[in-house]
């Protein structure tokens, strides 16, 4: 436990400010400062005092501000990753999100959607929503790494599609990448693991190692 003389928000608000404008928080960000109840008490206490904006139940941002519109929505990605770290889970892109990272499809969509081995949560943000789905382990493949993005976008856009993953993945993934996509290759479905392999750049018979 820290021996300081300084108060629980004052090291809350020290910390929110080391993480710059656009960081968004919750309680367990804090918890090696002080026990729950009083980070909760702090975060509170500093909303209320206008230093940090209350997003959602136990969420926080210290928003970017522009000269004209004024505190600006916080980014889904960040949303989504404190949403992850309050409950120590993982998180995994859905397919229509992964497609659009691979440039396979130019949808943009207004909700920002997630799959987790954690809590379903759902969190308005002016147009925008943050929407977190808990799914089976075998949706969550290599979660929230470009490999894992490879597999959501095969799954999304089926094997008529195949090869066109097959020609974005294979541009854009290292080779670190590719070799957890060959590991990772087995708990895919079945139809396609050939095409995983064959951008991991292993034939349909070579086995893993």
């Amino acid at each position: 436990m820290m021996t300081t003389s300084a108060s629980v928000p004052d090291r809350v608000m020290k910390r929110v400010r080391a993480s710059g404008r656009g960081s968004v928080f919750t309680p367990r960000d804090f918890l090696d400062l002080s026990a729950r109840a009083a980070v909760d008490q702090a975060l509170s206490r500093l909303a209320k005092a206008g230093h940090l904006r209350r997003l959602a139940r136990g969420l926080y941002d210290f928003p970017k501000l522009h000269p004209k519109l004024g505190a600006l929505t916080p980014a889904p990605d960040d949303v989504a990753q404190a949403l992850a770290r309050e409950t120590g889970s993982h998180l995994q892109i859905d397919g229509a999100r992964a497609a659009n990272a691979l440039g396979l499809s130019t949808q943009v969509a207004a909700r920002s959607s997630w799959l987790t081995d954690g809590p379903s949560r759902r969190v308005v943000l002016g147009k925008r929503v943050v929407d977190l789905r808990h799914a089976s382990p075998k949706h969550l493949i290599a979660p929230g790494s470009p490999a894992g993005t490879v597999v959501q976008a095969l799954r999304h856009v089926g094997v008529s599609r195949a090869a066109d993953v097959a020609q974005a993945a294979s541009r854009t993934l290292s080779d670190g990448d590719k070799k957890i996509l060959s590991k990772s290759a087995p708990q895919a479905p079945a139809w396609m693991r050939a095409t995983l392999l064959s951008i991991a750049g292993l034939g349909n018979g070579d086995s893993l190692k």
